[in-house]
């Protein structure tokens, strides 16, 4: 499972002009399922995700996790085109994600277990022409991979 994860200050989901989910700060998390990927992966994801310390401490070291800091949410997004793959010329091939009813099945799989998990989860439409808005904050974007 690939990902994509940004600390913010607020991020929000449109679709057509109506804002579907919005947190303020916290983690934008665009998530990719690949075709092997299980529930397993997603399980791993969200747990990963929860520990992640990558927000400040009271000396500015990055040594907190969304759980730690009083109202940061997540905002959990699908996005197959992080599976990408461009080596074979200028319009990039998708091929490495996982087939539309899979990735939807294990999006909603990272949503209910960060729900189960977390008390403030918003999320986008899978497969929805979605429009994000974030202010990152530091930035601080990482890239991760769950096998």
């Amino acid at each position: 499972m690939l990902s994509v994860i940004q600390r913010v200050r607020e991020a929000r989901v449109d679709i057509a002009g109506e804002t579907v989910g919005a947190i303020e700060s916290g983690l934008l998390v665009l998530v990719c399922a690949e075709p092997a990927d299980t529930d397993a992966q997603a399980d791993k994801l969200v747990a990963k995700l929860l520990k992640l310390r990558i927000f400040s401490d009271d000396a500015g070291k990055m040594n907190r996790s969304v759980q730690d800091v009083p109202g940061a949410g997540l905002l959990i997004v699908s996005q197959f085109t992080l599976a990408a793959d461009t080596s074979g010329g200028n319009r990039p091939s998708f091929t490495g994600a996982a087939p539309p009813e899979q990735g939807r099945r294990l999006y909603e799989t990272v949503l209910r277990l960060a729900a189960e998990r977390h008390p403030r989860v918003a999320s986008g439409r899978f497969g929805a022409d979605m429009q994000v808005h974030l202010v990152n904050d530091g930035p601080v974007t990482i890239p991760m991979t769950i096998r």
